[in-house]
């Protein structure tokens, strides 16, 4: 595990404005050593931090502010859509996800065991048919 003890020896978040902020500072400070000069150490700025927790629901705290339900998930919806880069994604973005909004489509699709082949029956006598317990087998590029 790895953690980046900073400015008073707080951990950092393995969130993604720290990322941000860190390979911005960490691309400013090879220009400046390409450039000949002294690099400047990371400081990171804390901004907020933000999460949904279910449909028209999340939490956000943005320094003082604290903002609940519907206006915090509006909130973090906007915030998503200004960081991706280009128009043609902010639109592509924001229509898939009122439409999974609209349509009550289930956003995570998460395998949580083994496969198993529902319906497929396996004969003894069908040899070209592996068994779904044995590993596949190599081609022989020579056959």
């Amino acid at each position: 595990m790895a953690a980046f003890l900073h400015q008073g020896d707080a951990i950092l978040p393995g969130v993604a404005p720290v990322a941000m902020q860190a390979g911005r500072a960490a691309a400013a400070n090879v220009l400046r050593r390409l450039a000949g000069q002294p690099t400047l150490a990371f400081r990171y700025h804390d901004k907020g931090s933000m999460a949904t927790i279910g449909r028209a629901a999340a939490v956000a705290v943005l320094g003082r502010v604290k903002l609940t339900g519907l206006v915090a998930w509006l909130a973090w919806l906007f915030v998503h859509i200004v960081y991706l880069i280009g128009f043609r994604n902010r639109f592509l973005v924001l229509f898939q996800w009122a439409w999974a909004y609209v349509t009550w489509s289930r956003g995570a699709r998460l395998i949580t065991g083994p496969w198993r082949a529902r319906g497929l029956r396996i004969s003894a006598t069908d040899t070209d048919i592996p068994s779904p317990d044995e590993p596949p087998s190599r081609v022989d590029p020579k056959s």
